[in-house]
């Protein structure tokens, strides 16, 4: 499919949006609340939309003491495989680089194979392993820890 992405910023009427793709794409999703007080803190935050306008996805990116953090990069199911989330990580280490920040961070659930080698086609490496972090149907799923050196 030939689609042309466009991602804005995140609006606080977005919010019901960005919710629903939240619940359709994740087993343990975050809250609204979670979802709102990212908007409100201040996080660069982003909808992913296609070219008629359609919202695909949306993402989080902290930025703080010269670093930066990709809090989430979310498609919604029906749109996955089409290039949104390659298109959003670009955008926002665009955004990291154009804020001179030294070094981004995330996290990725070790089953999330597509995830990572997504983040591993754009240069970032696994730097630590966090036991326990993430909620999972069978208890508890470790997170991986990647780091992109910017510049």
């Amino acid at each position: 499919m030939d689609t042309t992405w466009r991602m804005r910023p995140m609006l606080a009427t977005d919010l019901d949006a960005v919710h629903d793709i939240e619940q359709a794409a994740y087993d343990f999703p975050w809250t609204r609340g979670i979802l709102s007080d990212c908007l409100r803190s201040g996080y660069s935050s982003w909808i992913c939309q296609a070219r008629l306008g359609e919202l695909v996805g949306y993402s989080f990116l902290s930025m703080g003491a010269g670093e930066g953090h990709i809090l989430n990069v979310c498609v919604h199911p029906g749109w996955r495989g089409q290039g949104a989330a390659r298109y959003m990580v670009s955008q926002l280490l665009g955004i990291a680089d154009a804020a001179n920040l030294s070094e981004v961070f995330l996290e990725v659930r070790p089953s999330n194979k597509v995830a990572i080698r997504l983040y591993k086609g754009f240069g970032f490496r696994q730097i630590a392993r966090r036991a326990n972090y993430y909620r999972a149907v069978a208890g508890r799923e470790d997170a991986l820890v990647f780091s992109l050196l910017m510049g």
